[in-house]
Order: C-alpha cells, then structure tokens, then sequence
C-alpha cells in the first residue's frame, strides 16, 4: 500500500505537526510506503506564475509543465491513498495547499482531458484531516462544517477519488480534553485504509 501525505503547516510545534508525528506512527505499524509532501518544509511555490496562468487558463496543454509540479503529481500516480493534513485558517486550508491544488491539478491532467494529455488516476482513498480551534459542534452550527467538506471532498476530491472522508479534529483550544480522542481517531485510520478496494 503506497500512502501519500500531503502536509500544510509551517511550524513543528504545532498541534497540526503532533498529529502528523502519530499519523506517521500508526501507518509505520503497517509497514506501508508512506511518502510526505510537507508543503513549507520544501518551499512549495503555492503562486501560480504568468507562465502557468497562460497554460491553465487558455487550455494550452501543449505547454510545459514545471518540474515541482511533475515530481508532485509523480506522487500522486503512485498513491493508492492521498491524505491531506493541514489546519484550519479562516474556513480553510493554508494558502499553500489551495497552491497546491492550483497548480498540481493542472489541465489535462486533473480535468481538462484531450487525446493527448496524461489523465489522473483515479485514487482509491482520499482523507482530509484538519485540526480547527472550535470544537465540530460549533463548526456545524455555524455550517463552516459544511462549507469545508464541500470544497474539499466534492469539488477538490471530486471524483478524483473513489472514496473520500472529511476527519475535522476540533476543539483544539481546549488541547487537553480532545487530544485522546483525536489520537484515538488517528489510530483507526489503518482501517479505513484497509477496508478501500485495491
């Protein structure tokens, strides 16, 4: 089983980094491939360039694509599971995810097929764990719940994947009294990756 991580957080102390140390534990008890694309820790250009938006926007498939972007999507074609690890900034992802996906899912690849371009496999699993500072249930009242699951699982996921979960660990401003939990949440990951069809 070949898993890829694609992880967004800028700093090792965070909370975020803690739930990648034990993601990255419990996978290792599986002896799996795991592959981690950490975002910051690469200096992932998340900006599109003049040079991309020409590509992207016109449909020139016939241009180049950059090299940080082919070693990406590399990753992707080997992946069997894609989880997103990132947390929540203002109702999102960080800026250097959404820059991922702008400009890994380029056209022709992730949408915009013709005869000639190199279509994305379709993965298996798609997880998106986020950390977020209110807890779910306030998340949900004020429907960012929803909002977030719909970008990520319906228009960026899409069908890209062929199965696909939203894992939002909430409440981390009171760190002490959902920590367990959320480790516990992590730890039943292996099965859900086990259960998708290979």
């Amino acid at each position: 089983m070949n898993i890829l991580i694609v992880y967004a957080h800028p700093s090792k102390k965070s909370y975020t980094f803690q739930v990648l140390e034990r993601l990255k534990s419990v996978l290792d008890l599986e002896k799996w491939n795991v592959e981690i694309s950490d975002l910051y820790a690469s200096n992932f250009c998340s900006d599109m360039s003049e040079e991309e938006y020409e590509r992207e926007g016109f449909a020139k498939t016939q241009l180049p694509i950059s090299s940080d972007v082919l070693a990406e999507q590399e990753k992707i074609e080997k992946a069997d599971c894609i989880i997103f690890l990132y947390p929540v900034w203002w109702s999102d992802c960080p800026a250097k995810l959404k820059g991922w996906f702008d400009r890994v899912y380029s056209v022709g690849y992730a949408y915009g097929q013709n005869e000639t371009s190199r279509k994305m496999k379709t993965i298996p699993l798609g997880l998106v764990i986020c950390t977020a500072g209110h807890p779910n249930a306030f998340l949900h009242e004020i429907e960012i719940a929803q909002s977030m699951e719909k970008i990520m699982l319906q228009d960026r996921l899409g069908k890209r994947f062929e199965n696909k979960e939203m894992i939002i660990l909430g409440g981390t401003l009171d760190l002490e009294n959902v920590m367990t939990k959320h480790f516990e949440e992590i730890g039943q990951i292996p099965k859900k990756i086990k259960s998708i069809k290979k």
